[in-house]
């Protein structure tokens, strides 16, 4: 079987019923890996999907949304915002500076600006539900699969929570 959507085309299922797509999506000078996935396809409305196409054609606004969320968090001591920003002061030492994108003088919103939108996985059947719709992914460091932060959003585009991978 097989969902057809106007802007994911023909989603086909595999031979479990999920589906998956995926495409490198351009935000200013760097490149982002979307991913749209559902373990079920009989799980996905057409509403997900126009919702999913959205996040990914509005991913300018969608990320200003999602570091507007990590910025919210920074004045919370046990936040894993405000633990990652330490992580990579104490990682960087004296050469943070030159991974910053800007410097402004406050390390916390220098390293929030600098991060690196590395991916958004949408996860389609949890459309309307408590769990994320979408999940970014932001780094410092590109190389660095371990030291990320994960940015969750509900299906109407909010943050619902930040956290670190590891």
């Amino acid at each position: 079987m097989a969902i057809e959507h106007d802007y994911f085309g023909l989603l086909s299922s595999g031979p479990d019923g999920s589906i998956f797509w995926s495409e490198t999506v351009e935000l200013g000078d760097q490149s982002v890996t979307v991913d749209l996935t559902a373990p079920d396809q009989d799980d996905v409305s057409s509403e997900a999907l126009d919702i999913a196409a959205s996040l990914i054609a509005g991913l300018e606004s969608v990320d200003d949304t999602a570091r507007r969320g990590m910025l919210a968090e920074v004045d919370d001591r046990t936040s894993e915002v405000t633990e990652y920003i330490l992580q990579q002061q104490e990682t960087y030492g004296d050469e943070l500076e030159e991974v910053l994108v800007d410097v402004s003088g406050d390390p916390a919103v220098d390293i929030i600006r600098s991060l690196r939108l590395m991916s958004m996985t949408i996860l389609a059947d949890e459309h309307g539900g408590s769990e994320p719709f979408a999940v970014l992914e932001y780094a410092l460091d590109p190389d660095s699969t371990d030291d990320v932060l994960l940015v969750n959003l509900g299906s109407d585009g909010s943050v619902q929570s930040v956290m670190s991978a590891d």
